[in-house]
């Protein structure tokens, strides 16, 4: 009878089975999270490379409608171009060889221009020099005023001493 009563133990079987159950619960949601921590970085590289791999490509087919571009503006360059220019009335030759002497004139002076307007930030600082140097210039005219007024009391002192 107690071999019987033994084998017959349900309610300990059953323990052991939901301590499992537990156990296992315990280690899922001890993982849950680091999976879902994992799922999240992996989902977020795949899309910002998603988004540079179209930044990527965006910029690819800009640099191809460039390069076609170059292609073709070279080879309309190759080209003679005199038989396709469109003729000039006669009255307007003056304006037109005015104009190419302005634009011939006005590229020539075009660095000049392009290195005033990048010197445009550097003006408070260069106005901040030229104040400095103003105030030493004033500074440098008094000492010269006392100075030739030193020499002319001196030129005076050694007449008086050559008159006596």
């Amino acid at each position: 009878t107690l071999d019987l009563t033994c084998r017959r133990t349900p309610c300990f079987a059953k323990f052991a089975e939901m301590e499992e159950m537990v156990n296992m619960e315990a280690e899922i949601n001890e993982v849950q999270p680091l999976l879902l921590s994992v799922t999240i970085g992996l989902t977020l590289q795949f899309y910002f490379i998603g988004k540079k791999c179209e930044i990527l490509q965006d910029m690819n087919r800009h640099l191809e409608a460039i390069l076609k571009e170059k292609r073709y503006l070279r080879k309309m360059l190759l080209k003679h171009r005199c038989q396709e220019s469109l003729p000039i009335e006669a009255t307007y030759h003056r304006s037109i060889v005015e104009l190419l002497n302005e634009a011939v004139t006005f590229i020539e002076k075009l660095e000049i221009h392009l290195q005033s307007v990048r010197s445009i930030p550097q003006i408070p600082h260069i106005m901040n020099n030229m104040d400095t140097t103003l105030s030493k210039t004033e500074v440098l005219m008094i000492e010269l005023r006392e100075l030739t007024e030193q020499i002319l009391k001196w030129e005076e002192l050694q007449k008086e001493v050559y008159s006596n």
